[in-house]
C-alpha cells in the first residue's frame, strides 16, 4: 500500500469533509470578511507532540483556494513544544477561515495517533519487539492514520481483508478446527502469502505449530500464559501479542521476546494533539 498520501482516496475524503462542514457555503465568513482581504494563518501546537499530517493540511486548504500559499515549518515526524508554530498559510482570509476546521481536523487526529504510537515504541525500545496497528481505525481514515502509525515509529499490519491471512475464532469456529482452518487457507490462497493463526492457550499452540503456520497470534494471555507459548513456539514461527495491551504492560511483554505487539488504541483511542490556527490580517488587499 502506497503511505505517500499520493492515493486518489485521500483526495474523496477531503471532499466528503469539506462538503460536511461547508455545503451551501460559510456563511460567517462570508459576511464578516471582504472578498479582497488577505491573511496569514498560523498554525500552532498547544501540547507536546508529534507531527503528522501536514501534507493532508495543504490540500485542504489548496482544495478550498489553489491560490493560497502554503508552507511547512516543521516537518512531519517532528516532536514539537507547546506553542510551536508548524505551518503558515498566507492569501484570502475567507478561504484561509473557510478551511480552518477541517485542515485542523485532519492534523490534530494524525498527529494524535503519531504521539501515542511514539509512546508505545519507546516502551519496546532496545528489544526485538516491534508495535504494529491493527484493523481498528475510522472507517475511510485507514490509510491516513497507518500513515501516522509509520510517522510515529510503529509498523503497518495488514491494511485490509485483502493483503493479509488472519485467522481469527470465527474462522476456526466455521472452519472446523485451525488444522482445518489452516489447510484451507493454504489450498485457496497464493503461495506467496503467509499464514497467522489466532491462538488463546498453549494447547492452540501446539497445535498451530503443528500446522506450520507462518505466525502466531497471541491473543489475550496472561503474561505467564504468553511467556510459556514464546518458549514452546522456539523461534518456529513469528509471534505476535494483541488482545489488553496497555502502555504498562508493554515493557513486560518486549521482554518475553514477542515479535511484534499490536495495539488497536493507536488509532481507534488516541487523543488529537490540540491546535489552533491564529489569523493576522494583511491589509494591503488583492487588486
Amino acid at each position: 500500500m502506497d503511505l505517500s498520501l499520493n492515493s486518489p482516496m485521500i483526495d474523496q475524503l477531503i471532499n466528503l469533509a469539506l462538503a460536511e462542514d461547508i455545503s451551501g457555503g460559510d456563511i460567517t465568513t462570508e459576511s464578516t470578511i471582504g472578498a479582497l482581504q488577505q491573511g496569514i494563518g498560523t498554525i500552532i501546537t498547544k501540547n507536546v507532540g508529534i507531527i503528522a499530517g501536514l501534507p493532508v493540511v495543504e490540500r485542504v486548504l489548496c482544495r478550498i483556494d489553489p491560490d493560497l500559499d502554503f508552507h511547512q515549518l516543521v516537518s512531519d515526524g517532528t516532536m514539537v513544544e507547546p506553542m510551536t508554530p508548524v505551518a503558515k498559510v498566507t492569501g484570502c482570509a475567507k478561504s484561509i477561515l473557510t478551511g480552518e476546521r477541517t485542515a485542523l481536523n485532519f492534523l490534530q487526529r494524525l498527529s494524535g495517533t503519531a504521539t501515542l504510537t511514539a509512546e508505545f515504541v519507546d516502551a519496546v525500545k532496545n528489544t526485538k519487539t516491534k508495535i504494529v496497528d491493527t484493523r481498528k481505525t475510522t472507517p475511510g481514515w485507514r490509510l491516513l492514520q497507518k500513515y501516522a502509525v509509520r510517522i510515529g515509529g510503529g509498523k503497518n499490519h495488514r491494511f485490509g481483508l485483502y493483503d493479509g491471512i488472519l485467522i481469527k475464532d470465527n474462522h476456526i469456529v466455521a472452519a472446523g478446527g485451525i488444522r482445518k482452518a489452516v489447510e484451507m487457507a493454504r489450498s485457496g490462497a497464493p503461495h506467496t502469502a503467509k499464514i497467522e493463526i489466532e491462538v488463546e492457550t498453549i494447547a492452540q499452540v501446539e497445535e498451530a505449530l503443528k500446522t506450520k503456520a507462518d505466525i502466531l497470534l497471541l491473543d489475550n494471555m496472561s503474561n505467564e500464559t504468553m511467556q510459556a507459548a514464546v518458549k514452546k513456539v522456539n523461534g518456529n514461527a513469528i509471534t505476535e501479542a494483541s488482545g489488553g495491551i496497555s502502555l504498562d504492560r508493554i515493557p513486560t511483554i518486549s521482554k518475553i521476546g514477542v515479535n511484534f505487539i499490536s495495539v488497536g488504541a493507536l488509532t481507534h483511542s488516541a487523543m488529537p494533539l490540540d491546535m489552533s490556527l491564529d489569523l493576522q490580517m494583511n491589509h494591503a488587499t488583492k487588486t
